[in-house]
C-alpha cells in the first residue's frame, strides 16, 4: 500500500461517537478525511438498555463542522450516499477530486457530485468526512430503480416516499430504522386524512445546512437562492401539519415546521433507554405507529382515526 492513497473506514457503537467526540472533533478541525460507521443506533438496540442506545448522536453529526452525517433507512440508499462519499471524501477544496488528478481517462464516481452548489448551497466542493449512523435493524427492502434524479434527492438529504396530494392534511418525515413505523402509520392514516405525504429524510445534516446557507444567501441579495427542503416542501399547502419522528433526540427533525412554517409535532427520545423488546420500547418512548397517527390526529384535526389505540 505504500504511496496509495487510502480511505480509513471506521466501525463502532453509535452511543461510543460521544466517547471519542474530542479525537473526532480535532479531526474535522485538520481536516481530515474518514469514514465513520456507527451502529445499532438509538434505542432501536432494545435489548442492551440506555448505556448502549444512543440518543444525542444525530444532533452531533448535525453541529459537526467537516462532517456529513447520514442515516439512511434502505441499502440502496446507503450505496448511493456511499458512492457519493468515497468521492467527496476526496475533495481538494478547489472543485475538483484529487484521486482524478493523476489520470486524464479518470472518471468521476457520481454524475450529480459535482454540480453547482446552487442547486443546494452546500459547501461538498470542500470536500469532507462522513458519518453513518446506521442500524442492525432487518427492514423490508423497497424494490425500485435507483434513477438520477433519486439519487441526487437521497445524497441531498431527503425525498418523498410518498408525495402528498394538493390537498394534505398531514405528512409524516422520519430518518433511519423507524421507516417501517412511519410507512405503516401513513397506510392507515390514509383513510381519514386526504392526501398524507411520506417524506424519507436520508440526512437532517445536509437538510438543515442547505437551508440555512439558501437564507444567508437570500440576506444577501441572492432572492432566487432555494435549498432542497424549500423545495421539497414548497407544495405541501400551509395548512398541512408535519409529524416528524427519529430513534434519537426529535429536536433533529423538529426545524422542518420553520422551513414553510407548517404546525410540527416532533416525536423521538429524550431520556436513557430502557431494556425490553422493540415494540415495547418504541411504545414506551412514543415513536411507534400508534403514536405517530395519535401526533397526526393532534395536529390535524378531523373525525377519529379509526387505527388509533389509546395511548398508555
Amino acid at each position: 500500500i505504500n504511496g496509495e492513497r487510502l480511505l480509513p473506514i471506521g466501525t463502532l457503537y453509535d452511543p461510543f461517537i460521544a466517547r471519542g467526540l474530542d479525537a473526532l472533533n480535532y479531526a474535522c478541525y485538520q481536516d481530515a478525511r474518514f469514514m465513520v460507521v456507527a451502529t445499532p443506533s438509538g434505542i432501536t438496540l432494545a435489548g442492551e438498555g440506555g448505556a448502549h442506545q444512543s440518543i444525542a448522536e444525530p444532533l452531533i453529526g448535525m453541529a459537526q463542522d467537516g462532517l456529513a452525517s447520514f442515516e439512511p433507512a434502505f441499502v440502496d440508499e446507503l450505496s448511493a450516499i456511499m458512492n457519493w462519499s468515497f468521492s467527496y471524501m476526496q475533495k481538494n477544496g478547489q472543485g475538483e477530486d484529487d484521486s482524478f488528478v493523476a489520470r486524464s481517462d479518470a472518471k468521476p464516481v457520481s454524475t450529480f457530485a459535482d454540480r453547482a452548489p446552487e442547486r443546494t448551497w452546500l459547501r461538498d466542493e470542500t470536500g469532507g468526512s462522513v458519518y453513518l449512523r446506521l442500524s442492525t435493524r432487518p427492514i423490508e427492502q423497497i424494490p425500485r430503480e435507483m434513477t438520477p434524479d433519486l439519487r441526487a434527492d437521497i445524497v441531498d438529504g431527503g425525498y418523498w416516499l410518498r408525495k402528498p396530494g394538493p390537498n394534505a392534511q398531514v405528512v409524516v418525515a422520519y430518518t433511519g430504522a423507524i421507516a417501517p413505523e412511519a410507512i405503516a402509520a401513513v397506510g392507515m392514516m390514509a383513510e381519514d386524512r386526504r392526501d398524507i405525504g411520506l417524506l424519507a429524510v436520508t440526512s437532517a445534516d445536509r437538510l438543515n445546512a442547505g437551508w440555512s446557507a439558501a437564507q444567508r444567501a437570500r440576506e444577501r441579495g441572492l432572492v432566487h437562492a432555494r435549498s432542497h427542503i424549500e423545495r421539497l416542501l414548497a407544495d405541501v399547502p400551509p395548512h398541512c401539519g408535519i409529524v416528524s419522528v427519529v430513534d434519537g433526540h426529535p429536536a433533529t427533525l423538529a426545524w422542518l415546521g420553520a422551513v414553510e412554517g407548517h404546525r410540527t409535532r416532533a416525536l423521538g427520545v429524550e431520556h436513557f433507554g430502557q431494556t425490553g423488546s422493540l415494540a415495547e420500547l418504541y411504545r414506551h418512548y412514543g415513536i411507534d405507529s400508534n403514536a405517530i397517527i395519535a401526533a397526526a390526529q393532534a395536529i390535524a384535526p378531523g373525525r377519529p382515526m379509526r387505527y388509533l389505540k389509546a395511548m398508555p
